[in-house]
């Protein structure tokens, strides 16, 4: 594989392999990417998912051609039982290889990590987020317990609901919490997943965008029904979301009284913790 005719041909193929990849990895491959376009976070990931793919693309198709030319070219033909001749290698392509790939890892590093910093990437950052978008949010509670989540809207008046509904365009605050064993809320539509942890109040961003229907799951094994423990959210328009909290806010009404009061982390009775 020394020569220098088997290294130009594996490079022209190379080339003309990754031409043809390239387009169809950005434009065709790349908008189907998960999560999709249900909120800004998400088409970020779609994004993300769409430049590392390509970046890849050109060492898929080198190790592709390498394989398919080798097997061609130098298959033995015949049925005798000769040992092949010695491979021994390039130092020059070796370096090569190793310059070219660490290169793109320590980019792929630093572009996930820019990424990250934006806006969090939708992944719950704790109590103290270090990305804090600019403009006023949404805050919403997401409360996971075996084996349901709950939700509940602070500004108004801490009034807790059993399904998740968001108004379009608009950033929202969600502050993760659970009330027994470790869960994972995760909104795949909208490119959120955030642990939810007994005593910590784990915050995650998401700008909603337009109306529509969303998966939501537990994505940590928390107990026996864990598997039945998800949702379907909804992002609504303004007027409907506005419509659809008062209502909530009349169907709480008679429990409030009852229920303990909004914050950030809750401590139940310990013998209904984990049960």
């Amino acid at each position: 594989m020394s020569g220098p005719n088997h290294i130009r041909r594996v490079a022209i193929l190379t080339l003309v392999a990754t031409l043809i990849a390239l387009p169809l990895v950005i434009w065709v491959l790349g908008p189907a990417l998960p999560p999709g376009s249900g909120s800004d976070q998400a088409a970020g990931q779609v994004t993300d998912n769409t430049v590392l793919t390509a970046l890849v693309t050109p060492f898929v198709c080198f190790i592709l051609v390498f394989f398919g030319y080798a097997l061609v070219v130098f298959r033995r033909r015949g049925a005798d039982d000769e040992e092949g001749e010695a491979i021994r290698g390039d130092p020059r392509a070796q370096t090569l290889w190793i310059v070219l790939t660490s290169a793109l890892v320590i980019f792929m590093a630093g572009y996930g990590t820019y990424a990250l910093l934006q806006n969090g990437s939708g992944g719950g950052q704790g109590p103290d987020p270090i990305a804090v978008p600019r403009g006023a949010s949404l805050p919403v509670q997401v409360i996971a317990q075996q084996w349901q989540f709950t939700y509940r809207y602070p500004t108004y008046g801490g009034v807790e609901t059993m399904h998740l509904v968001l108004p379009a365009d608009r950033q929202i605050e969600l502050h993760v919490t659970s009330l027994d064993a470790v869960h994972s809320f995760w909104a795949y539509g909208l490119g959120v997943k955030a642990d939810a942890t007994l005593g910590t109040d784990n915050v995650v961003y998401v700008n909603t965008r337009s109306p529509r229907s969303f998966d939501i799951h537990c994505a940590e094994l928390c107990g026996l029904y864990h598997g039945y423990m998800f949702d379907t959210g909804k992002v609504v328009g303004g007027t409907e979301f506005d419509a659809w909290i008062q209502q909530q806010q009349q169907l709480y009404q008679p429990i409030a009284q009852y229920m303990p009061p909004y914050s950030t982390t809750y401590s139940p009775d310990p013998q209904r913790r984990a049960g």
